[in-house]
């Protein structure tokens, strides 16, 4: 079976604004292209994005921006089944993140995947004492 990338929030926008880090994120995409790898988003995490680019460029920006994202090799997850649910609850419950990060760690721990980020200060913690598998972007 091929590597599981989930990309976080702060790895996507890294890469679409060629931000430190964003070298990371291509790479990976190349594997996806080349078929070595798949590459994930939670819809929560999108999200994330979209309100970033929604607040700093306004709306017709960020649905461009996310019809571009959608166009992408990268498979979004807009479903939640029990166990994603499970999981978000328990790392939420457990840590104090957001969200949304708990999102895209249940869905990278939940899919035996690894998680694209360069949330340090958030998740350096749960890198520590989780099974969870990071992929640091910068």
């Amino acid at each position: 079976m091929s590597k599981i990338y989930v990309l976080d929030a702060c790895a996507l926008i890294a890469a679409l604004s060629d931000e430190e880090g964003a070298d990371s994120v291509v790479d990976v995409y190349k594997e996806v292209l080349l078929g070595d790898a798949e590459l994930v988003m939670n819809v929560v995490n999108l999200l994330e994005v979209y309100y970033d680019d929604y607040r700093h460029h306004g709306k017709e920006c960020a649905d461009k921006m996310i019809s571009n994202v959608k166009a992408l090799s990268i498979k979004i997850i807009t479903e939640t089944d029990d166990a994603l649910f499970a999981e978000a609850g328990r790392l939420k419950a457990n840590y104090r993140i957001s969200l949304a990060d708990s999102f895209a760690l249940a869905q990278a721990n939940v899919l035996g995947g690894i998680l694209l980020t360069s949330d340090h200060h958030e998740l350096d913690v749960i890198e520590a004492k989780e099974p969870i598998k990071f992929l640091w972007i910068r």
